[in-house]
């Protein structure tokens, strides 16, 4: 790697970091590229450099907040025994709500943009997430894998939904 190259990329990854945060703040609709070039204190035009559009701004911010998910993940079921999988999965989880909030709005606000691309970028993060609990609880030997993925699924949601709303007592059990 050229001595270049290390700090395109860490501009890059700035970038993308103002811009969910940016995102999840004000809204992707509402807002620009100039505040997200602010909140990265660089100028608007070398936001472009690195995305065409706004929109691939907004698709490079979704794989990278689903890249967080799926490796959390992915540590967790090659790190704990099979009996301590499902609370560790669902605790890595809130463990992402809460020191990455601002990507799971974002994330929420994606499910509502029609932009195919964006879709296509929500629907590749929720299948790997979900082949990946998936496969854990079978080879975990849960039984109904399927049926307990649809609800840890389901739970993440229900999760979401508690911290965007500021509503705990949905979680309560």
């Amino acid at each position: 790697m050229s001595k270049n190259e290390a700090p395109s990329v860490n501009r890059k990854e700035e970038i993308i970091s103002a811009a969910i945060a940016t995102f999840a703040e004000i809204g992707y609709y509402r807002a620009t590229t100039a505040q997200v070039a602010e909140r990265a204190s660089i100028s608007q035009p070398y936001i472009f450099k690195f995305f065409p559009t706004k929109e691939a701004l907004l698709v490079a911010a979704l794989e990278a907040s689903w890249g967080r998910i799926v490796q959390s993940f992915k540590r967790v079921v090659e790190s704990v025994p099979p009996s301590e999988l499902e609370p560790a999965l669902i605790e890595a989880y809130e463990n992402i709500l809460a020191d990455r909030a601002n990507e799971m709005l974002l994330q929420m606000q994606a499910q509502t943009i029609s932009s195919e691309v964006v879709r296509e970028e929500m629907r590749k993060g929720f299948r790997t997430v979900r082949l990946i609990v998936l496969e854990a609880f079978r080879n975990a030997g849960i039984p109904h894998p399927e049926e307990r993925t649809l609800l840890f699924l389901a739970r993440g949601m229900l999760c979401n939904i508690s911290m965007a709303l500021g509503m705990p007592e949905l979680m309560e059990q």
